[in-house]
């Protein structure tokens, strides 16, 4: 049992946790670098410690100084978020040698799904279907995988074992292409995870991303709590999610047989807490293991719309060792849910990041809108972190509802002082393939342009600088306005009444 919470991270992310340890009645303290010193979730903490510089080797991925925070603070857990830390079992495994609870996997099953190599050899072990491809990779040369890439097959996927989010990922046509190719992958996966390691899969064309969220508590319960679609990318990373799967909502057999597949991946590392398995899925409905991400998603907020459980704190129940509430029976999914994650990045201009201050939010609300943000007027867009500004998340009781929902959401969202990539969303929302739900991972890179959206874009600096002149003006003017007491000692109102009242 534990009673005060750090949350090691920061953002969006960091609010959300706060909130819900709130909500059950628990203590939060917020760590943060000297970049986030007026962050939303610094003022909603209950206690907040500065751990460091603004760059995040300096403070937010340094395991000693959030260690010491949450000892002097009297943390007695710590919850990691998502990245930063989150899939560090050197990090869960210090928490645990301190007497901290760490809300999140055991350090061994973080090691062995963190380890793609692993992580196939391990799923594959029980049963569940991986990705054709290389089943080692310590050791291997680039001459040994140039020897056995015509065993996997082109098109193939050069990965690193490390890491994820793309960062050492190259796609290869041919063999002739392939040794720089290699070459470069092997120094991205250095330069990002410390780990040169790299393995070959083949490249399942015309693909789908299909993930299930995983639940389990540490007597042995594990359940799925139904499909998120992921298939909206752009250089691997996600940038619109929905629930359920457009590719799966009419086939509730196969759904369950994903989710009994994800179960038995997750069950193959003992795993405990919240958890998600995620598969590549063809065209003909071959769904392949592709990894399992140990945290916390970005993107659960769509399955909590849908299902009405709220992970936070079904992760919170586990880690004080309780028992899941839920049999898989109990798990339906009711109407539909989207994410929008909105960046501070210029959706004109190959989506550059957009850094500056937030002069103006204003926040979609109404029914079915929910937003998921830690900035506000006033706050900074540093170029140290993340970009990301919010996750616009609408509920509607069908997918062409949730469409038009978000659609009304986006056009009402309004900030001033850094792009955004809400043009891009709206363009999205509009393609009819989108609509129909005939994409795949490639849409956005392959069949998608926002030269299109940029035809019908209105640009007149000259009227946007007129018309803001004005409204500063205006501004002005009502602050200087000065409203002088009334000559008699009160207001008008009073003495109609005692007027009234005389002549009675």
């Amino acid at each position: 049992m534990f009673n005060k919470v750090l949350i090691a991270n920061r953002g969006e992310i960091a609010v959300r946790i706060i909130r819900a340890c709130r909500e059950v009645g628990l203590q939060t303290v917020a760590v943060f670098s000297e970049a986030d010193r007026q962050a939303l979730h610094v003022r909603y903490a209950d206690e907040a410690y500065l751990i460091g510089p603004p760059l995040a080797r300096e403070s937010y991925l340094r395991v000693d100084k959030i260690i010491e925070v949450a000892k002097r603070a009297g943390a007695d857990a710590v919850h990691p978020g998502y990245g930063f830390l989150a899939e560090r079992e050197d990090f869960a495994q210090a928490c645990l040698d301190e007497g901290i609870t760490f809300i999140g996997p055991r350090p061994d099953a973080i090691a062995k799904m963190g380890d793609k190599m692993v992580a196939r050899k391990t799923v594959a072990a029980v049963g569940v279907p991986v990705v054709p491809g290389t089943m080692d990779a310590d050791g291997l040369t680039d001459e040994d995988l140039l020897r056995l890439a015509p065993g996997v097959g082109f098109p193939l996927l050069i990965k690193a074992t490390a890491g994820g989010g793309g960062k050492g990922m190259r796609a290869v046509r041919n063999l002739e292409e392939m040794p720089a190719l290699l070459q470069s992958a092997r120094r991205e996966a250095e330069a990002s995870f410390g780990d040169g390691n790299v393995y070959l899969e083949r490249m399942i064309e015309n693909a789908r991303h299909i993930e299930f969220q995983i639940l389990a508590d540490t007597q042995g319960n594990t359940i799925h709590l139904g499909e998120r679609e992921c298939s909206i990318q752009r250089r691997h990373q996600k940038l619109l999610e929905e629930a359920p799967s457009p590719f799966i909502y009419h086939n509730e057999e196969f759904r369950q047989q994903m989710g009994a597949v994800a179960v038995k991946a997750a069950q193959a590392v003992n795993y405990s807490n919240a958890g998600t398995i995620e598969f590549i899925v063809d065209k003909d409905g071959n769904y392949y293991f592709l990894e399992m991400n140990t945290r916390l998603q970005v993107e659960h907020p769509i399955t909590e719309m849908v299902t009405g459980i709220d992970i936070v704190k079904e992760q919170i129940r586990i880690a004080r060792g309780r028992q899941l509430r839920y049999a898989q029976e109990d798990i339906k999914m009711n109407g539909w849910a989207m994410e929008c994650r909105v960046n501070a990045e210029d959706a004109y201009n190959n989506f550059l990041p957009s850094t500056g201050k937030i002069n103006l939010s204003l926040v979609p609300t109404g029914p079915g809108v929910r937003v998921d943000t830690g900035v506000f007027p006033g706050f900074e867009i540093s170029p140290y972190y993340d970009p990301m500004i919010s996750k616009l998340v609408v509920w509607g009781e069908t997918r062409a509802q949730a469409i038009l929902r978000m659609r009304r959401a986006l056009e009402e969202y309004l900030i001033l002082g850094v792009k955004t990539n809400i043009p891009f969303h709206l363009h999205l929302l509009n393609q009819h393939r989108f609509m129909a739900g005939q994409f795949d991972t490639k849409f956005v890179e392959e069949r998608f342009s926002m030269e299109d959206a940029e035809e019908g874009k209105v640009d007149h600096p000259e009227i946007a600088a007129i018309l803001a002149a004005l409204v500063s003006h205006e501004q002005t003017q009502a602050a200087a306005q000065i409203v002088q007491r009334n000559e008699r000692d009160t207001s008008n109102w009073k003495w109609v009444g005692r007027w009234e009242r005389m002549h009675r």
